[in-house]
């Protein structure tokens, strides 16, 4: 039995060196990098939205740089034009202008004191605090799930855990009643199944 050729193998081009195993081709999962981020095709124009707010956040968090210049600034990176403006100006300058009463919501929950943070994952958990209180259209687990992805793309090894458990710990008193429907809805279908 003949060692099967996988396209672009050293033995597809090669048919006298020696056989080695076959090789399976690693699967991805549609939209998803090799890093489980995903793919800039798959992204959503909101998604999109949230990423150029997190950049515009970092300059503002470490440049102490002013709104409008880092707005100017980001309105001229590319790809800004498949982002919801709309939605990057809530984040953008809501997150700015509520900056106190958002790292007041989040310092109870963490383990360090909030100069430890890291920039990037502070700014994702002030987006991720922002949209819970503010986007009320936007579900909490959606906000949870965009800060994760932000903070895998974005920031260090294990930061998307931590953002994780501290938005986690927010959203029950941000998002009371869906929060509590959701995990109602949860204990029906496990007691049903």
């Amino acid at each position: 039995m003949s060692t099967p050729e996988i396209p672009n193998s050293p033995n597809a081009s090669d048919s006298s060196s020696s056989p080695s195993p076959a090789k399976r081709p690693r699967q991805s999962r549609s939209g998803l990098t090799d890093t489980g981020v995903r793919k800039a095709a798959a992204k959503s124009d909101r998604s999109r939205a949230r990423e150029f707010a997190l950049q515009a956040l970092y300059q503002h968090l470490v440049g102490r740089n002013e709104a409008e210049a880092i707005d100017s600034f980001t309105r001229d990176l590319a790809g800004f034009h498949k982002a919801d403006s709309v939605h990057y100006d809530a984040l953008l300058h809501g997150c700015i202008e509520q900056s106190a009463e958002l790292d007041a919501l989040i310092v109870p929950l963490l383990d360090r004191k909030l100069e430890e943070i890291s920039p990037v994952e502070r700014a994702v958990m002030w987006i991720g605090v922002y949209e819970m209180r503010n986007c009320l259209d936007v579900p909490w687990r959606v906000v949870l799930n965009e800060c994760i992805e932000l903070a895998k793309e974005f920031g260090g090894t294990d930061g998307h855990k931590y953002v994780n458990g501290i938005l986690n710990g927010l959203a029950p008193n941000l998002r009371a009643a869906e929060v509590q429907s959701d995990k109602a809805g949860k204990v029906g279908k496990t007691n049903t199944d």
